[in-house]
């Protein structure tokens, strides 16, 4: 569809926001692939619910399992304008952008070689991951991985399991988290801070 010759004012209007501004309006619907946001200041889209639009990663900075823990249907929301979809002509919208990022806050106060208390959220068959705060979570590898020696074994992790980690990596370019447990950081030769 050529939006731009069949909405003009729908076209004017998403051609007009700047990357980083604060939109408001109203969740118009909620699809198994994101949230529809009708904007207060935006005119009617001819085939969707709304002008803008929350993928599901943009909803919050933890995991989403079902959006309605999130928003729902004629919540009114503040979100940061980030791009607009020509295709979709659509305002791409985050809410999690407004809030702070508990991964950089974690990567800000958490240094190499300190020990933390966590939760195993999840056993895979290359590592556990282990929840250490806010909703940040790390890997225990069980094998060699990306030139990290292996540190743990899987029959030492269940879910829910409350356990001690040492982190020996972090990577926030990446949104990553490496652990060990304590004996395989002392092996290693690092030393938990206190």
């Amino acid at each position: 569809m050529d939006w731009q010759s069949e909405s003009p004012d729908l076209w004017a209007f998403l051609e007009s926001l700047h990357r980083g501004e604060i939109l408001s309006g109203t969740v118009a619907a909620i699809e198994r692939f994101g949230v529809f946001v009708s904007l207060d200041d935006g005119p009617d889209h001819p085939l969707f619910p709304g002008v803008g639009f929350i993928t599901l990663p943009e909803l919050s900075w933890q995991p989403v399992e079902a959006v309605t823990d999130v928003v729902e249907v004629g919540q009114r929301v503040s979100c940061e304008f980030l791009q607009f979809d020509t295709h979709n002509a659509e305002a791409r919208l985050s809410l999690c952008a407004l809030s702070p990022d508990p991964f950089r806050a974690f990567a800000d106060s958490t240094a190499v070689g300190q020990t933390l208390r966590g939760t195993v959220v999840k056993v895979l068959p290359f590592g556990a991951c282990v929840e250490v705060g806010n909703g940040v979570v790390g890997m225990v590898p069980f094998r060699e991985a990306q030139g990290r020696p292996a540190a743990g074994l899987p029959e030492a992790f269940r879910v829910g399991d409350e356990t001690s980690v040492v982190v020996t990596g972090i990577e926030p370019s990446r949104r990553r988290v490496f652990l060990s447990g304590p004996e395989d950081a002392r092996r290693a030769g690092a030393v938990p801070l206190t």
